[in-house]
């Protein structure tokens, strides 16, 4: 049995946690040269904001309903069937969560190596010609295992560093935003931005905005993604039926307030365009910061030289707490496809802590091959698409499920329902529309993936059918 070791602050927690990485600090690059406005650049985080806003509250009854390991899986399950819960854990398994893990523990490794150089990834300790294996691999790996080994000791040690990591960085995101707003609003680069015209050339109309907008939140959904972690381990949240939908509201409202007061810092503090061959962080701007790290540009106009030493810090923190929520969170996702025999058998026991230990060591092992294939950033590209459309599934899962069980006690009700559910899914269908259009290499491949389960659903099936009364006798 799972113990209920999470309250309300640490479920807030997981949540904000797992959402804060380093896409944040990163993300705002490509959408500056996309939008190539300050206001559609604030738009494309409001907008993202209230559709998370919108799902995350949705979810909520889903959560009352059913205060199950597992969370969005077991919701696709009750709503439209095995199949359509294995795709979702199928995609979990092998992209959603472990790429997304594999990434952010690259991201740590790299900045780790601007205090200990050693950890570069130009430092390769092994070639055996076919793979590198590099010191920020073995950085990265690292990292996961020690993640993995304290979440197998428990979850109330596990809860303890998401804790202490997300309010460190919560507070130094907040201090960062502040500081930049006050040392940017009213600069000539303040005031240039303001004065960029309104729209990209060739872009007219409500639609060619929506089209626009919609283009260049790729990232701001990546950075915005992973609040659902939450509804993983709601067996070992206290009286779920009420803290998870307060959690997943708080925690979403955290995040959402610290991407806006950290993008209206970049706006203060960098020009929107700016040029590839700048020699300054100045004249390189948000669209041209090198490597994309307009958070270490912004905070090298806010402190020089050690701004980006500085950011180094702040992004360590960040995806080392990151990192803990989604390891923690996984597993209870594969137990419960275990448990339907659906995923592994061994993932579906837990030990003497009461978490699913063996799960947190197969989801390591899987995020260790991606980490050394170095292909986690395009899956993770790929499946973007991906997780819109299983998060449009879920939502259609409320009304089918009001539909199907009307009868089930429902503690919390969705939020403005059905007006709001049905504007998430109209928008983010209008998004996946726009994307398949304007993306298709972003989007095809993640379709693919999520379609390559469909056989390994039935083989898993085959193989793991129950033995019939006569073949027992």
């Amino acid at each position: 049995m799972f113990h209920k070791h999470l309250s309300t602050f640490d479920a807030t927690m997981i949540v904000a946690g797992s959402m804060i990485g380093s896409g944040i600090f990163i993300v705002s690059a490509d959408i500056a040269r996309v939008v190539q406005n300050p206001i559609l650049l604030m738009a494309v985080w409001v907008v993202t904001g209230l559709l998370t806003l919108i799902a995350a509250l949705t979810y909520g009854e889903l959560a009352g309903m059913m205060p199950e390991a597992g969370g969005q899986y077991v919701y696709l399950r009750e709503a439209f069937g095995p199949l359509a819960g294995f795709l979702y854990g199928w995609t979990l398994f092998t992209v959603i969560q472990t790429g997304t893990i594999a990434a952010v523990a690259m991201a740590f490794a790299k900045f780790t190596a601007v205090f200990i150089p050693w950890f570069s990834e130009k430092n390769i300790l092994l070639d055996i010609g076919i793979q590198q294996i590099s010191a920020a691999h073995l950085l990265a790996i690292s990292s996961i295992i020690l993640l993995t080994i304290i979440n197998a000791r428990g979850v109330a040690l596990g809860k303890i560093v998401q804790n202490v990591f997300t309010s460190t960085k919560v507070i130094a995101v907040v201090g960062l935003g502040i500081i930049g707003i006050i040392i940017g609003l009213g600069s000539e680069t303040f005031t240039a931005n303001l004065a960029l015209p309104t729209l990209p050339v060739g872009t007219s109309g409500m639609f060619g905005i929506a089209s626009l907008i919609a283009v260049a939140m790729v990232g701001s959904i990546f950075s915005s993604d992973a609040w659902n972690n939450i509804t993983f381990v709601a067996a070992e949240v206290k009286d779920p039926k009420k803290s998870i939908p307060r959690a997943l509201l708080f925690g979403v409202l955290i995040v959402t307030s610290l991407y806006l007061l950290v993008n209206l810092a970049y706006i203060a503090l960098l020009p929107m365009g700016g040029s590839a061959e700048g020699a300054t962080v100045v004249e390189r701007g948000m669209s041209y910061a090198l490597q994309d790290r307009v958070g270490t540009a912004a905070a090298e106009v806010m402190f020089g030289v050690q701004g980006g030493a500085i950011m180094a810090l702040l992004i360590i923190v960040s995806t080392f707490g990151c990192n803990n929520g989604l390891i923690l969170s996984g597993a209870r996702a594969y137990w419960a496809m275990a448990s339907h025999k659906l995923f592994f058998k061994g993932a579906s026991e837990l030990n003497d802590k009461h978490v699913p230990a063996k799960g947190l060591y197969i989801q390591a092992v899987w995020i260790s091959v991606l980490c050394l294939s170095g292909q986690y950033g395009d899956l993770l590209d790929y499946v973007v698409f991906a997780v819109l459309l299983f998060y449009i599934a879920t939502i259609v899962g409320v009304f089918v499920l009001r539909k199907k069980r009307p009868d089930v006690h429902r503690p919390y009700k969705a939020f403005g329902y059905p007006v709001l559910p049905a504007i998430y899914i109209i928008a983010a269908t209008f998004i996946c529309g726009v994307l398949l259009v304007e993306k298709p290499n972003y989007t095809w491949p993640g379709l693919y993936i999520v379609a390559a389960g469909v056989p390994i659903y039935f083989l898993w099936k085959f193989f793991n059918k129950e033995p019939t009364k006569k073949n027992q006798q």
